[in-house]
């Protein structure tokens, strides 16, 4: 089959289009997806570029996790699909899992769900990481609650802009922060309540002025670095707190003397260690009913074709894109 592969770390133009061996044989509970799309987050950039070569695939390694397509094989415990499905999920690109910029893809059945039928192949593709990301953090580690002030940082990023939807669709009161007037527009149509720039409005200010200052009750906190000290000054006494980006180290005097709970989201240990990978495809299964519902969409920044996959790297890490980038299956 025809793949695109790194067989060294480096920039975006490191891709190679190589022909490898066709998954002709599956595990119990493995299924062969047709791939029809994928999309771009973070981590695709760091393995390729080899600050997490750590969790990268062996050479020649076929990277993104996230993908969208058709179920053409399964192995004979898979019962939830049938050929044909039309499927989505974060399934490889890891450690030990090969990727979707193929032609087919290998997947657990249980990292998937069957994509929204109101979603395109390509959309659908945006959302399995973010989506599961943002999910787990609010529904499962938070249990956010209607009528609770709830702060994303970062509204318009690829899990921020997931979280607002999901934290409106529960009844919160959802404040984000973002960095342009153009984020600020593109946020309030997510359905943020209170869009606050960063750039010209204090910590202390917006806590004073949204919640008498008391602070908020959840934060969530996607951007990572000196935002997460931000984050425990913003929240309220005996507050949660949600990082998805915390490598770095913090003087948690603040987290103790406020009681603060934190919580953190690493959505890629399920792939990386074997263990509840169910939850990842029950999350997108839900996930699938909100979009159907018209509670949530993919904000897309741009798409671009297999073929173009150094171009897509090179959107991705430029700084100005705003959404998911999203790739379809040219090859």
């Amino acid at each position: 089959m025809k793949a695109l592969v790194i067989n060294e770390f480096g920039t975006p133009n490191v891709f190679q289009r190589q022909t490898l061996a066709y998954p002709s044989t599956l595990a119990p509970n493995q299924v062969l997806i047709k791939v029809a799309a994928t999309s771009l987050n973070p981590v695709d950039l760091k393995i390729r570029s080899g600050t997490a070569s750590g969790i990268a695939p062996e050479f020649p390694a076929v990277l993104h996790g996230d993908v969208a397509g058709t179920i053409v094989q399964m192995g004979t415990e898979v019962t939830k699909f049938q050929i044909g499905d039309q499927v989505y999920g974060c399934a490889g690109g890891v450690k030990g899992l090969a990727g979707a910029l193929a032609e087919y893809m290998v997947a657990n059945a249980d990292l998937l769900a069957l994509k929204p039928r109101t979603l395109s192949m390509a959309n659908a593709a945006a959302f399995p990481l973010v989506g599961i990301t943002a999910y787990e953090a609010l529904f499962q580690r938070s249990k956010i609650l209607p009528g609770q002030k709830v702060l994303v940082h970062g509204g318009t990023g690829g899990v921020g802009h997931l979280a607002i939807q999901l934290a409106k669709a529960q009844g919160a009161t959802v404040f984000t922060t973002v960095s342009s007037p153009e984020k600020s527009v593109i946020a309030k149509n997510l359905g943020a309540d209170v869009v606050i720039n960063y750039r010209e409005t204090t910590v202390e200010d917006y806590v004073k002025t949204y919640t008498k200052g008391k602070g908020f009750n959840l934060v969530f906190d996607t951007v990572g670095g000196a935002n997460l000290d931000r984050s425990f000054e913003a929240v309220a006494l005996n507050g949660t707190v949600i990082s998805i980006s915390t490598h770095s180290e913090h003087n948690l005097s603040l987290l103790h003397n406020k009681g603060l709970t934190l919580h953190v989201v690493f959505m890629l240990i399920p792939l990386l260690h074997n263990i509840n990978r169910a939850n990842h495809g029950a999350i997108l299964q839900e996930l699938s009913y909100l979009v159907d519902e018209g509670k949530v969409r993919p904000l897309i920044d741009s798409q671009f074709g297999f073929s173009e996959v150094a171009q897509a790297h090179q959107r991705a890490e430029s700084g100005q894109a705003i959404g998911k980038v999203i790739l379809t299956q040219d090859l």
